[in-house]
């Protein structure tokens, strides 16, 4: 079972309720899952992707769900759990049963008091999620300055979704431009149009991930309507020169010709589009959402081959979009 209550908010107030500042944030911190350091997954060169917790959308095959919750959270990973106990005789919210026959689980209570963590010699419990203020975040970009200057890499911005916490990406964009330091915004484009622009406009590059363009599957699998994310693309690559697309491949799912041929009109009709990057469905995400006691959705859906996803960009460079493979 998973820490605390399910991470999405209801959309019926509208967009704007994803994208409220936690209460325990000021508008100079910001909170993430991980900095990861030489990245030549997410944009040009080598880079440092800082990915912030908090996204309004499930999708079924997410490989990071740990980026998915906007707080904090409790990890288990099993493999290093020696059942000793221990982490449940300092637990505050573990019912006696717990204690008794020590469990794996993390108490559906949890108070993210953060003493099992401390107290599992094993290193079996651990937090995700920690807090940064601006100052703190730019000082980790600037320890990786001169491989961005060499490979003419930068600073990418990921998820999770970014602008669940805008104002906070706003000021690391800022100082990226005032430093010289290419930025790259990644984005499900599920936010109010205003917000997409002011953020996005101060990237030097936009990735932007489209799952599907059909309203019933996206509802289905992503969670969240689509029209939104679309309308937000069209109004961004109105005004933003350099905006990637990226189609992640599930097969099965969203990989049926008619979809694809739909995702390769779409991207040939908005001058702002410089390339498409599909992405090939791997099984990242399986081991993690064990991790957080949650089931995974697609357990048997296999990676595409390579051959596959050949064909697949075959699609796309009908059409005259400049297509890459990449995952």
């Amino acid at each position: 079972m998973s820490c605390g209550k399910k991470h999405r908010p209801t959309i019926d107030s509208g967009l704007a309720g994803f994208y409220s500042q936690p209460a325990t944030l000021s508008v100079e911190t910001g909170i993430i899952s991980n900095i990861q350091r030489y990245s030549l997954q997410d944009g040009p060169g080598i880079r440092t992707t800082l990915f912030l917790k908090g996204c309004p959308l499930d999708c079924w095959w997410c490989h990071n769900p740990e980026g998915r919750a906007s707080r904090a959270q409790v990890v288990i990973q099993e493999a290093r759990c020696v059942r000793c106990g221990e982490c449940m005789k300092v637990c505050l919210s573990a019912p006696e049963s717990y204690q008794e026959a020590p469990k794996i689980l993390v108490p559906e209570n949890c108070t993210l008091c953060g003493e099992c963590v401390k107290a599992c010699a094993a290193d079996a419990r651990q937090w995700i999620g920690r807090k940064l203020t601006v100052a703190e975040a730019w000082a980790e970009i600037l320890k990786d300055r001169v491989f961005y200057e060499e490979s003419k890499g930068g600073v990418t911005f990921s998820g999770g979704e970014p602008l669940m916490q805008s104002a906070f990406v706003e000021m690391l964009l800022e100082r990226c431009h005032q430093y010289g330091i290419h930025s790259a915004l990644d984005t499900c484009g599920f936010a109010p149009q205003a917000t997409v622009l002011r953020v996005a406009l101060k990237a030097d590059l936009v990735l932007y991930d489209i799952k599907f363009v059909d309203p019933a599957l996206h509802q289905k699998y992503a969670g969240v309507p689509v029209q939104p994310i679309l309308d937000n693309l069209r109004a961004l690559c109105a005004t933003h020169s350099n905006v990637w697309i990226r189609v992640p491949i599930i097969p099965g799912i969203n990989d049926l010709p008619g979809h694809l041929d739909q995702l390769a009109a779409l991207a040939a009709s908005l001058s702002g589009v410089r390339q498409v990057n599909v992405l090939p469905y791997h099984r990242t995400g399986v081991a993690k959402f064990k991790r957080l006691g949650e089931t995974y959705r697609l357990p048997e859906v296999v990676p595409p081959s390579a051959e596959y996803m050949e064909a697949v960009a075959e699609r796309f460079s009908a059409l005259g979009v400049n297509v890459k493979i990449n995952g």
